[in-house]
């Protein structure tokens, strides 16, 4: 792809799929051909003097580069794809990385969190509630409608969202 104005290829970000606990080496392999990698960490045990940089998204690490020039990326060792809707990449929209990395630098206590959608099965695994299970059915700021189907009636309640584990769907 080149801009109309120009002529310069144009480089979006792209999340690309590593081996299992290989972001580190396919990031910087990546850096060493000349792409824009970055691999968002997090320090998982943040109050301690021990804490330990891990992915924020285990298994992936995010590219900039002209998505018609990709082959140099897919023949990394390491580098099981590029995330993409059939063989059509999914760029990322820039300002999400942006956002993201504002988060980050802020210094801000961060974790990573499962993404829970409407309708999600979700099994409550922490707090007096723990062992309930239900539905997200609604989003709200500082809770969660979980719904109980059997009884086609929901309740209200607050729990933190990492209380929560998304159970599978029902085949």
């Amino acid at each position: 792809m080149v801009t109309e104005h120009t002529g310069k290829p144009v480089l979006e970000w792209f999340a690309v799929r590593t081996r299992s606990n290989r972001e580190t080496v396919v990031a910087e392999a990546l850096k060493g051909k000349g792409f824009d990698v970055w691999c968002p960490r997090y320090k998982a045990r943040p109050l301690r003097s021990d804490a330990v940089l891990k992915p924020i998204f285990p298994g992936y690490l995010f590219s900039r580069f002209n998505v018609l020039d990709r082959l140099p990326i897919l023949v990394v060792p390491g580098v099981v794809n590029i995330v993409s809707n059939g063989r059509v990449p999914l760029p990322i929209d820039e300002r999400e990385i942006e956002s993201l990395r504002i988060v980050l630098r802020s210094m801000v206590p961060v974790t990573p969190q499962e993404y829970l959608a409407i309708g999600d099965p979700v099994r409550i695994t922490e707090g007096p509630l723990a062992g309930a299970e239900g539905r997200i059915v609604q989003h709200q700021p500082d809770r969660l409608i979980v719904s109980i189907t059997l009884l086609q009636r929901s309740v209200s309640v607050a729990v933190q969202v990492d209380w929560l584990e998304k159970m599978k769907r029902a085949a």
